[in-house]
Formats: C-alpha cells, sequence, structure tokens
C-alpha cells in the first residue's frame, strides 16, 4: 500500500503567506509553516511530501531553500526519508498535539470540551446491576439498545419534535454519525454542501467519501468578518447551493456554530427544508452543541421542527453526549426517517459492531434528568465567557471578539493574517491552540482564532496569558508593521 500524497497545489494553498511566518531565514519560515500543517491535522501523518524541485519551482524559490527547510522537517521528526519514496510526514515521539504530552506542562485550547460532568460517576454507578444483567446477551447491535433508543426519543419529543424509536440509532459518538451518514449515503463526485468555516472533522468524514464541496459562509456577530448587521449564514448563497448544484447531502450545525457561534434563525431553517426537499437533498444536522446555551436570546426547536409534512423528513438530526456530558463517553446518535435508519443499520457492520453496552445504559441514566446537566454546563460555561471576555478585553483591546451566548468558544478576528503565525508561537509559550484555517478550506480564516471558553477559569488565564507573550513576538515580527497588525478587515 503506497502513501497518501499532497499535491503541490494543494500544498501552496494550505501553506497561504508562509513568508511571513517567521523573522529568520526563508527555509525555516517554510519549515515552521509545514510543521504546523502536520501539528494541526491540515497535512495528515504518513502524507508524501511534493518533491523538493517541484515545490521549489511552484514556490518560485531555490531547490536549496525547499531541500533546507525538509531537512529541518526530518531532523526535528516531522518527516521521513525512504529512498524512492520521498518525504513523507509524521509525528516526534513527543510532539505535544494532544495537550496531554508527558511533561503536562500544555494549556491544551485545540479543543473546546470540558472535564467530565459530575453527574457522570453517580449515573455510572446506578446502572452497574442492570449492566450485569447484559452480560448474558451479546452486546452487538447495529441500532443501539431499545432502552436508550427511548430515552433519545422521549428526548427529541420533549423538546418539541415527536419522535419514535425506529427514528432513532445509537453511534459510538457524534463523528461516528457523521461518518457513517457519509459513506452510506454518497458516492464520489457527489456534492456537498459545507459551512465555511466549519468542524474539520466533518469535512474529512465528507471528503473521505468522496465529496465535492460547495462551501457557504457564515460570519460571526461584530467579528469584521461582515458588514454591521449581516452576520450569519449566507442565505442567498445557501439558496443558490441548492438550486444550482442539487447536492446529496448538506452538512449544517444551526446552534451555536463550531467555530462562529452563530445560530440559524427560525425562518431560514423552514426555507432550508423546502430547499432541500425540492432538490431531493439531505440535511445532516449536527446538533451536539445545540442545548449548551447560556443566554441566547431565542429558544430554537430540534432542526426538522421547522418542516411540515413534506418537508421534514429531509433532516437527519446528529447528537452527542459528547460535549454536554464528557467527551470521553463515545456515544452518539442519529434521529432519522425509519428507511434512513435502516439503511445505516445495513452499512454499520462494516466499520463497526455497535456501541458499547454500558455506556448506553449510562446515557440512559443521565437523559432521565437531562436539564439538570445542562443547567451545571451552562453554569461552567458562564463563567468560562465571562473570564474570557475581560481577559482579552484586557490584553487584547484591539482583536474583534464576537458576542458568545452559548457554545464552547469564541471566533476572534486577530485584525491581521497572522493566526498561523500565532499558533505557533503559541507552543513556545506553553499554549496548545489551534489556527483558524483548520476551520477552514484552502488556507482560509489566517486572521480568525477559536478560542475555548469550556476551560476553567485558571486555565483560562494562563491560556490568554500564553497568548499574550506569543502575540507579541508576533507583532515584534519585521514582517507586519502596526498598521498591518491592526488594519480594518475587508
Amino acid at each position: 500500500m503506497t502513501d497518501p500524497r499532497i499535491g503541490t497545489r494543494g500544498l501552496i494553498s494550505l501553506l497561504g503567506d508562509w513568508r511571513g511566518s517567521s523573522a529568520g531565514p526563508s527555509y525555516l519560515a517554510l519549515f515552521d509553516r509545514i510543521r504546523l500543517l502536520v501539528l494541526d491535522g491540515r497535512v495528515a501523518t504518513g502524507t508524501r511530501l511534493p518533491a523538493e524541485r517541484d515545490l521549489a519551482q511552484a514556490l518560485g524559490v531555490s531547490r536549496t531553500m525547499v531541500s533546507g527547510a525538509y531537512r529541518e522537517l526530518r531532523d526535528a521528526g516531522y518527516t521521513s526519508s525512504v529512498r524512492g519514496s520521498g518525504s513523507v510526514t509524521r509525528l516526534p515521539g513527543r510532539a505535544p498535539v494532544t495537550g496531554t504530552d508527558d511533561s503536562g506542562d500544555f494549556i491544551d485550547f485545540s479543543k473546546a470540551t470540558a472535564p467530565a460532568h459530575p453527574a457522570l460517576h453517580g449515573a455510572t454507578l446506578r446502572v452497574m446491576d442492570e449492566f450485569a444483567r447484559e452480560l448474558g446477551g451479546t452486546g452487538i447491535d447495529p441500532f443501539g439498545s431499545l432502552t436508550l433508543r427511548q430515552a433519545v426519543a422521549d428526548r427529541y419529543t420533549a423538546r418539541g419534535l415527536p419522535t419514535s424509536v425506529e427514528q432513532v440509532m445509537i453511534t459510538i459518538g457524534a463523528q461516528h454519525a457523521i461518518s457513517l451518514l457519509a459513506r452510506t449515503l454518497l458516492s464520489r463526485g457527489d456534492r456537498a454542501v459545507v459551512e465555511l468555516p466549519s468542524y474539520p472533522h466533518a469535512y474529512e468524514a465528507l471528503r473521505a467519501a468522496g465529496a465535492r464541496f460547495v462551501p457557504v459562509t457564515v460570519s460571526a456577530r461584530g467579528s469584521g468578518a461582515a458588514p454591521e448587521g449581516l452576520h450569519g449564514w449566507d442565505a442567498a448563497g445557501l439558496a443558490q447551493a441548492f438550486a444550482r448544484t442539487s447536492p446529496t447531502l448538506a452538512y449544517l450545525m444551526p446552534d451555536f456554530h463550531n467555530p462562529t457561534g452563530e445560530s440559524m434563525p427560525a425562518e431560514l431553517r423552514t426555507t432550508v427544508l423546502a430547499d432541500a426537499s425540492r432538490q431531493g437533498t439531505l440535511v445532516l444536522v449536527d446538533e451536539t452543541t445545540a442545548e449548551l446555551d447560556i443566554d441566547r436570546a431565542e429558544t430554537f426547536l430540534p432542526f426538522a421542527a421547522y418542516g411540515d409534512a413534506g418537508t421534514a423528513a429531509s433532516a437527519v438530526l446528529i447528537g452527542s453526549v459528547g460535549k454536554t456530558v464528557w467527551a470521553g463517553l463515545r456515544v452518539g446518535w442519529v434521529r432519522a426517517e425509519p428507511a434512513i435508519i435502516r439503511k445505516l443499520a445495513g452499512a454499520r457492520f462494516a466499520g463497526d459492531l455497535g456501541t458499547p453496552v454500558l455506556e448506553q445504559l449510562i446515557v440512559a441514566e443521565l437523559l432521565r434528568d437531562f436539564d439538570q446537566v445542562l443547567a451545571g454546563r451552562s453554569a461552567q460555561l458562564r463563567e468560562g465567557r465571562e473570564t474570557l471576555l475581560r481577559m482579552l478585553a484586557q490584553n487584547f483591546p484591539t482583536w474583534q471578539v464576537p458576542p458568545v451566548d452559548g457554545g464552547l468558544a469564541a471566533w476572534v478576528n486577530l485584525g491581521a493574517p497572522v493566526s498561523s503565525q500565532l499558533a505557533l508561537a503559541a507552543r513556545t509559550e506553553g499554549l496548545l491552540i489551534t489556527a483558524g484555517p483548520r476551520f477552514g478550506l484552502d488556507g482560509a480564516f489566517e486572521r480568525f482564532l477559536r478560542v475555548p471558553i469550556i476551560h476553567r477559569p485558571g486555565d483560562i488565564e494562563r491560556g490568554v496569558q500564553a497568548l499574550r507573550a506569543a502575540w507579541g513576538s508576533v507583532s515584534r515580527a519585521p514582517h507586519y508593521a502596526p498598521a498591518d497588525l491592526y488594519s480594518e478587515v475587508v
């Protein structure tokens, strides 16, 4: 089996303005940017890089310069060279990409996740007798346990969307649901509407299934990314995407969108379902953050509730407890028409044999009083939000920070295209944070940085202090004069 390749054009689109990423020699600037692409996952490990000569020609630089960058990558452990295979990306043994390296010195802002909810331990203890009774069975069921499916259906019904157990499948988290839906419902070359920016692992799942992307922009309020009063989804662009491309799927996150924090207006939800139904498009609606409300002005129903008898079937809802309870509790679900659920079950055994039984029992127990779980998480988010907004205002008065009324993070406009440079500098200060382009396509969003609000206040304070130190080094780089750093977004 050969290593996957990234073409010269593909790598250049991801590199962006790599020359501005370092005050030192050009070969170190190129090394730094490729290193970040590997650390961020924008270039997967095991990928063969373009030949030195080809990359040098495409960049308009000397081969010696590219050779120097590749040598640095190899010496630092980010590539390996095999005769006949060129340079293949890898991760050093102690590369702190997860925020949990052995030293424990890194603050991890790269993931918007929280420690386990306090209710998790008690729920686990309460279901152990029931789990013991399950041990006589096979533990294999592509649909999921009837107990949890009913609990999920009841939760949807209580939220305003009548749901039967036949409309629910239990999955191994939301990412598993997205991947299963993509590989079951997409054929190679099918078009898929996606938001820009969006959740990067959704991009990856859809791309792996062969989707051709039709991007539609989402802009955060007060971020400077759109004229005043114009924010959220490009409604006209969304309508055109359905009408002109007849997509097979659309992947949307309408509540506390990741990363912008936006929530889609009710009337646009109705329009999307009507447009999708007209074109025969299924709308995969990621609702993993839908109930992480702090003080949003409006309360929204599950997405399918905005359709009528003819259009609601176009919505396939994806949920999980990864954001509300704990990311380590790998349980999610799909809510769709029974025919789609049966199709997913038929395709599932190619990848897994079902969701772990104990975890399903725990989630069913938690769903019995889920409002209390959400209330605790909301209080934590509120505290984190207030801490982050205060720290950002004190340390970065020129950054544009949108309102945050729920969700897990703020989508901050830095005022200059230095997000990748700042993410690299932050690592030297002990902070792992994901550069804005990780949430886009082809190197977009260098002016933006996603900063989570879900961490403990003390960790947020330390993280922002590390950002402050990193920003100082970026600001002093000769590539960016103060006017460049604080120029208005166009």
